[in-house]
């Protein structure tokens, strides 16, 4: 029988871990916050603000302190639809997500009256991925980037969780961290953020294992390095993407590296243009990277403090959404399904401006036996869930990988935007 660990208060738990884990400051200043007003224009204005992506923005919104009363009521509401109608189909991460978004800060009209039961059903939804990995190869229902929300949202949430458990499957060397031979620096992150929330609970307390504490600790020092090796010269941490999740992961481990390995003022500027140009057109990625920019964590989610509603101005100007308006004109690309050892090709017109996804339809409609397909909606927006009838498979680790010409795409078959002549490809890959 493993160590069931049930979490102190949650206001005790922020107290102890705010104030000694940030590092120096590092954060947008009030006088620059026009720049902040792409993201806050795409996550309040965007049609593509519903369901799934409600969450992500609620969540960020409520750190940020932005949200007037009204708006936040809105986002409310539709989280709560998508919790209350659709729990049971939820993903754990979903889930997870959707508890830390409600419960955010004090707000009795957010916090629905079967919140302590759907922090229970997270903890049988966490339990049924740790079953799936012991029977499928170490393989999770989802990923390790949503069992660390999971752990995440139990931690802060005082839910029930084996401190052992965590220790054990938390290995940074782990196959789940990776993704095609490459460390995945937003699951690393992610997974920080929880380790640190339970080594914080934990310390002190008899009944925790002293090795267990030491091993998270171990955990976390090395997937601090690893995301820190994912620095490139202009300051972002692997992609434009992973960044805000991985400036939290450094916020809150400042005991685990050198103030020299990390020029945090650099990320934060290079993270300002890439705003400027357009890169956080998805209110999903829009979400991700705002509290970082402000300073925040996803550790500052306390349901105990009180709801900060800031004086930005909310501009109603409708923002650039994940489709760019198309023009009259066409284009010709290239389209490709790769099988293993088999390539169907085939040369499709779209309108200037059009998505991976558009592509993908036209190939359809000329052959449909070739080139069917299937997605589903996600946080980000659609993903390929099948090619040809062939289903992506987590036990299995199998995907449908994007490529332009030749190289993995990290953006998503629903928000990148194709060029004449480009050689685009969804190749069934194993990770």
């Amino acid at each position: 029988m493993r160590q069931s660990h049930q979490l102190p208060l949650v206001g005790l738990l922020l107290f102890s871990l705010i104030p000694s884990q940030l590092c120096e400051k590092c954060e947008i200043s009030k006088n620059d916050y026009a720049d902040l007003d792409p993201l806050i224009n795409t996550m309040i204005n965007s049609k593509y603000t519903k369901g799934i992506q409600a969450t992500n923005v609620l969540l960020s919104l409520r750190l940020a302190g932005i949200l007037n009363q009204s708006q936040e009521q809105q986002l409310i509401q539709q989280v709560k639809r998508n919790v209350d109608c659709k729990s049971s189909n939820l993903t754990s991460g979903q889930l997870a997500l959707a508890i830390l978004a409600l419960g955010a800060c004090k707000n009795p009209d957010a916090i629905p009256p079967n919140f302590p039961c759907l922090v229970r059903e997270l903890r049988n939804k966490f339990q049924a991925e740790i079953k799936n990995m012991e029977e499928h190869n170490g393989n999770p229902l989802t990923n390790y980037y949503q069992l660390s929300l999971d752990v995440l949202a139990l931690c802060l949430f005082r839910g029930e969780y084996s401190i052992k458990e965590v220790a054990e499957i938390f290995d940074p060397k782990n196959k789940n961290f990776y993704l095609m031979n490459r460390f995945s620096v937003d699951t690393g992150a992610m997974a920080v953020l929880a380790l640190t929330c339970v080594k914080n609970t934990t310390n002190g307390q008899e009944k925790t294992d002293t090795d267990d504490l030491n091993t998270i600790s171990n955990h976390i020092k090395l997937l601090i390095e690893m995301i820190l090796s994912q620095k490139k010269e202009n300051g972002l941490l692997g992609n434009i993407y992973s960044t805000g999740e991985a400036m939290q992961a450094l916020f809150v481990s400042s005991d685990y590296y050198s103030k020299s390995k990390w020029n945090c003022q650099q990320t934060l500027r290079t993270a300002v243009m890439e705003i400027h140009k357009g890169a956080f057109r998805m209110p999903t990625a829009a979400a991700q990277i705002l509290p970082a920019l402000l300073g925040k964590t996803y550790l500052n989610v306390s349901k105990d403090s009180p709801c900060v509603y800031g004086d930005f101005h909310i501009s109603t100007v409708e923002p650039t959404t994940a489709t760019p308006p198309l023009t009259p004109s066409q284009i010709q690309v290239n389209y490709s399904v790769v099988i293993n050892n088999d390539t169907y090709s085939t040369v499709v017109s779209v309108a200037n401006g059009s998505v991976f996804l558009n592509v993908m339809e036209a190939a359809q409609k000329k052959n449909e036996t070739l080139f069917r397909f299937t997605v589903e909606e996600s946080s980000w927006g659609p993903y390929v869930t099948s090619v040809q009838g062939l289903e992506a498979n987590n036990n299995k680790r199998t995907f449908w990988e994007l490529l332009s010409n030749g190289i993995p795409l990290e953006q998503g078959v629903g928000s990148y935007v194709v060029h004449k002549g480009e050689n685009l490809e969804v190749r069934w890959s194993t990770y």
